[in-house]
């Protein structure tokens, strides 16, 4: 795409005739939104087509109400389609010498334009394995997603299980809310029969990928709730509870992961759910005796508050702080004088609630 534009630009500046610059296949409009289909939309899913595993597939018939999948399309259509480069494709470039002025003003429009259109992160998503799982009277398939992004090679990469009712009901929730852009993102259709079979969990697998990469591509979906509901909310329940019922070890990776996830997708829904897995993650570390990584999830929740209004979360991370510095024998003045000033304001009870009996409370909708 930028080749055929510079070229263009060195075939206006050579032209002699006014009408040279106009004619001739260089002189095709802007697709910006056929670039992001050939660069994001297709490229992507040639690097998703991964090694794809199965714990089970039966070539049975049966009917399932949550797991009626179909087949998915093979030809899926961009996303954002009509959402990026209408304005370059409306202009065709003029003719005479200030055609190639105008070109350059052009071409650099059309990366200013591509910088707030286009994903400011590639997010990957491949689907690692795909697991039957038969929970009388139901049965459904479970397709276990990888989320990547950028960042350190070493970032442990987040992942999600989810099934197929799931990615439907986040599909039906979206279309009703933006109605204009989901009309270009194709979803799989529900079948009833051959659910089960290795030809149908691969096509979905597939069909899943893209799904998620062509609503991840276009900014009006990307920050959607729903979206960020689909990728972290069951992660932060399930890993409340297990804290709550006092399995530390087994809720601390679900925290981790739902850290990660929250790292990857950058979620702008507000500093509550960030806050609340970083409380999590440092009760867990807490009570896996592991009190240096407790103490810095309490310091990076500090920072997240450091420049907001006071937050029913700032009182407890300052005294688990507090407490946590004095058992490592580090500095605590500066949390201490922040606390006592919450205090003093009667903006926090004596002594302020844990993080523990915070998380116990905290109600995720």
């Amino acid at each position: 795409m930028a080749s055929r534009l510079l070229h263009r630009l060195r075939h206006a500046l050579a032209s002699d005739s006014p009408g040279e610059a106009a004619t001739g296949p260089e002189a095709e409009q802007f697709p910006e939104s056929s670039e992001l289909e050939d660069d994001d939309a297709e490229g992507l899913s040639s690097r998703l087509s991964g090694t794809l595993s199965f714990t089970s597939a039966e070539d049975e018939e049966d009917d399932d109400d949550e797991e009626d999948e179909d087949e998915a399309h093979p030809d899926s259509l961009p996303p954002g389609d009509g959402t990026s480069g209408e304005d370059a494709e409306r202009s065709p470039l003029p003719d005479g010498q200030r055609g190639s002025q105008l070109l350059a003003r052009q071409l650099q429009d059309f990366w200013k334009k591509s910088r707030n259109t286009l994903v400011p992160q590639r997010l990957l998503f491949e689907v690692t394995s795909a697991s039957v799982v038969k929970d009388p009277p139901s049965k459904y398939v479970l397709y276990t997603l990888v989320v990547m992004g950028p960042g350190p090679p070493d970032r442990q990469p987040a992942q999600i299980s989810r099934r197929y009712s799931d990615f439907e009901r986040l599909h039906r929730n979206l279309q009703r809310q933006f109605r204009g852009p989901m009309a270009a993102i194709s979803f799989p259709r529900k079948r009833l029969r051959r659910n089960f079979t290795a030809e149908t969990i691969a096509r979905r697998s597939r069909a899943f990928e893209q799904f998620l990469g062509h609503l991840q591509a276009v900014p009006e979906l990307r920050h959607a709730p729903d979206l960020q509901d689909f990728f972290v909310l069951p992660e932060l329940r399930r890993a409340q509870s297990l804290t709550c019922t006092g399995l530390y070890r087994e809720a601390l990776a679900l925290w981790a992961n739902a850290w990660q996830l929250q790292a990857q997708l950058r979620t702008s829904s507000g500093p509550d759910r960030p806050l609340l897995t970083l409380a999590g993650l440092a009760v867990c570390h807490q009570e896996l005796e592991d009190p240096g990584e407790a103490r810095a999830c309490c310091e990076k929740a500090l920072q997240l508050l450091r420049d907001k209004s006071p937050h029913r979360f700032l009182a407890p991370f300052l005294e688990a702080h507090v407490r946590l510095s004095w058992r490592l024998g580090l500095d605590k003045r500066q949390s201490e004088a922040r606390l006592q000033a919450l205090q003093e304001a009667g903006l926090t009870p004596t002594p302020p609630p844990s993080l523990k009996e915070l998380l116990i409370k905290e109600v995720l909708d």
